[in-house]
């Protein structure tokens, strides 16, 4: 007969073989990376992502809220929370709300809650867009987002060219005007930001992976939010400045295997001495 303890350790050396298999696959899917301007196509010269790791973005700059009042870039900071920084303009017709679509999905499907563990500021990059815009944009997400006490938790910013240039410069956000269509050509990316507004992490693309923005959040945090098993992702998951997304260290994840298997081969070998002392005793007094 095949022995159990025998069965046992081929079960989880099969586990552990099949989880790390799974994490070399996924990390280096397809990144969006920006080419040099004299590589791009003719209107997309000056459109794409410069990334800026770790700068710090102005807090003095002067926007307008959703309600009219002026308000300092600054003033969405120093709560401890981080903050998704969403750059777009409001009567775009097509990329602005599958990205704003996309990141409300992702947020539904995180139990950290917009206002309280993190706050959202989507600023628009047209000089020309309203606060009447801005209102009328807020009103429709915050419908789609349906999370009570959502509101405050998420800006909705119209500025002046010269602040929005600032801005937009600071984290390396490119985009071009077409005269033509009266359009923007863009990128469509967001930008967490850290409690004292350094730049943390790019997430590329219109839908973001829930798994992926809760760990750029927590660790964007600085330890703020989050919990235990937040922290073990993290330890095994590095996120990619080149694609934009978590993958998995190898290393890492086999030493959490390791431990686990050696956690579990240990209770079980306990278990099993533990019964089969219990089996002895009763074996001893029948026989008595």
């Amino acid at each position: 007969m095949f022995p159990r303890s025998s069965l046992l350790i081929l079960i989880l050396a099969l586990s552990a073989s099949t989880l790390v298999a799974q994490s070399a696959r996924g990390p280096m899917m397809g990144g969006i990376l920006s080419p040099p301007a004299n590589q791009r196509p003719p209107g997309l010269q000056f459109v794409g992502i410069e990334q800026k790791l770790n700068g710090e973005v102005p807090g003095d700059l002067e926007f307008r809220d959703e309600l009219g009042n002026p308000v300092k870039f600054g003033d969405y900071f120093g709560h401890g929370r981080p903050v998704i920084l969403n750059l777009g303009y409001y009567q775009c017709p097509m990329l602005c709300s599958e990205l704003l679509e996309g990141l409300v999905g992702s947020m539904k499907a995180l139990t950290l809650q917009l206002g309280q563990d993190f706050d959202v500021v989507t600023v628009s990059f047209d000089p020309r867009e309203t606060v009447d815009m801005a209102a009328a944009k807020k009103r429709d997400i915050m419908k789609r987002y349906g999370r009570a006490s959502a509101a405050s938790g998420w800006h909705f910013l119209t500025g002046r060219a010269d602040q929005i240039k600032i801005l937009t410069d600071a984290v390396g956000f490119q985009y071009q005007f077409d005269p033509k269509t009266g359009q923007y050509a863009h990128a469509t990316a967001i930008v967490l930001l850290t409690p004292d507004r350094h730049i943390a992490e790019y997430f590329y693309g219109v839908e973001f992976s829930p798994r992926d923005l809760r760990l750029g959040l927590v660790q964007a945090s600085q330890g703020k939010i989050g919990n235990l098993t937040d922290s073990v992702l993290l330890y095994c998951y590095h996120y990619d400045p080149r694609t934009g997304k978590y993958g998995a260290v190898i290393s890492n994840v086999l030493k959490i295997s390791g431990v686990a298997t050696i956690l579990i081969l240990g209770t079980f070998v306990f278990v099993m001495v533990r019964a089969d002392r219990s089996a002895a005793h009763r074996g001893l007094g029948r026989a008595t």
